[in-house]
């Protein structure tokens, strides 16, 4: 091939024709194809670039070594990959030490390329500095966390500079690290985008528990994001303690069933009886398995305030709910059927009886058998002796009760406005029930009579 004429298709508008120039010459034995290949290693398209350097790898001739080397400050990293690849391959000592330096190339790719040119050359880390670049190439983050301290900056390097995916494995292998720079290292993760990032960092803060990044982390609690909110439920928990139950409690209020879910569950864990009051509204909640864990953690606060509301749950429609309910009853006092306060209760029960679902009425009944009480008795009852829900003035609030659930919307209805006028202490808790119905008339009626409770 005339050299003249190489050189012309080496300069051809069509990267095609360029790259079939170098197909060529790779295949010649011509000693004249290296300085053609040469001048394509300053072709603009790395794929063309690419190329003469695979064309280049396969002359035995050293003089080929230094236009190699020098490519690996290529911008492209394909073109760096292809250099290290040879490199390799050549088996040439002399590519050792710049290789050693590309082990902290700024791309994942070409660090992992150099690690394995490296290994085929025989070469050995000289230092730790050396050892934890080579292992961080090689992505074999369990060993570098064996490492300890040492390996954090590696990793933090790696948080910031690799793929999406590589710097999620960073900020996890970084939490297995046990040391005060880890913490501040995640709060830098807590101001980034990726809600996944952000929740695997409070993860991490959540296991080191430092109450110095309290403040910051209570800050998320108002993230855009419903996962990263009960992530940060959690951490302020293990880094606030009873400081953070104000916080949680405010929680309770968030508009995602997985947020409130957590934060039920949280306050059960810190056992704060400041909590019983925002729990108690709790039981009344859209979600079962958050009513289900509002009653588990009342029963672990042991609060006996919460009886007066968890007594009504033994006759409720749905078993898990009877279930939970009985056993939370447990746990706060094995007596807490001798409570005064199951007084107030009875016209609620009595008004169970009657209700349409044959398992409410069933547990009702046994209810009263173990209190030994007679359902009949009640309406006899003086007012002292019976709860102020249930009043010798007010002989309809059993029927209202009944009729706050009713399948006419009307009806139910009017039963909420009529408790608004009873304003009897004893309806909060099937009014709080009421706040969920179906009808938003029937609910505003039902938030009236409770803010008419005081």
């Amino acid at each position: 091939m005339i050299l003249w004429w190489t050189y012309q298709q080496l300069r051809a508008s069509s990267p095609k024709t360029r790259l079939a120039v170098i197909a060529k010459l790779a295949e010649s034995d011509d000693l004249d194809s290296i300085e053609p290949l040469l001048f394509a290693l300053k072709d603009k398209e790395p794929e063309v670039r690419s190329a003469a350097v695979a064309a280049l790898g396969k002359i035995p001739e050293s003089r080929v070594m230094t236009p190699l080397l020098q490519q690996l400050r290529d911008p492209s990293a394909d073109v760096r990959i292809a250099v290290v690849e040879i490199l390799g391959k050549r088996g040439d000592f002399q590519s050792i030490g710049p290789l050693t330096a590309m082990l902290r190339d700024s791309d994942e790719a070409v660090r992992g390329v150099v690690s394995r040119s490296l290994e085929r050359l025989g070469w050995k880390p000289g230092d730790e500095s050396e050892r934890l670049q080579q292992i961080l190439a090689k992505g074999n983050l369990r060993q570098l966390v064996a490492m300890g301290p040492k390996a954090i900056q590696p990793l933090v390097d790696l948080m910031r500079t690799g793929t999406p995916e590589k710097q999620f494995s960073a900020i996890k292998a970084l939490g297995e690290i046990n040391d005060p720079r880890v913490s501040k290292v995640m709060l830098e993760v807590l101001k980034r985008s990726d809600p996944a990032q952000r929740t695997a960092a409070l993860a991490v803060l959540e296991r080191l528990g430092d109450p110095a990044v309290y403040d910051e982390v209570e800050r998320l609690l108002r993230d855009g994001h419903p996962s990263v909110r009960a992530a940060a439920i959690e951490t302020v928990a293990r880094c606030g303690g009873q400081r953070a139950v104000g916080a949680v409690i405010r929680a309770l209020r968030d508009s995602s069933w997985e947020v409130r879910h957590v934060a039920v569950k949280t306050l059960g864990q810190i056992a704060d009886p400041a909590a019983v009051d925002g729990l108690c509204g709790m039981l009344y909640d859209t979600d079962r398995d958050v009513r289900e864990s509002t009653v588990m953690s009342l029963g672990k606060i042991g609060d006996r305030r919460a009886i007066s509301v968890l007594v009504p749950l033994l006759f409720d429609a749905e078993s898990v709910m009877r279930t939970a309910a009985a056993a939370a009853l447990r746990r706060i006092d094995r007596k807490w059927d001798k409570d005064p306060c199951i007084r107030s209760l009875l016209p609620q029960m009595k008004a169970a009886l009657d209700h349409h679902d044959y398992w409410v009425k069933h547990s009702a009944l046994k209810l009263f058998e173990q209190l030994e009480i007679d359902p009949e008795s009640i309406a006899q009852e003086s007012e002292a002796e019976t709860a102020p829900a249930m009043s010798p003035e007010h002989p309809a609030f059993a029927i209202l009760a009944d009729l706050l659930f009713d399948f006419d919307r009307d009806l139910r209805l009017a039963a909420a406005e009529a408790f608004a006028r009873l304003r009897e202490k004893g309806a909060q808790p099937i009014l709080a029930a009421a706040v969920h119905d179906e009808d938003r008339q029937v609910q505003r009626a039902a938030l009236d009579a409770l803010a008419a409770l005081g």
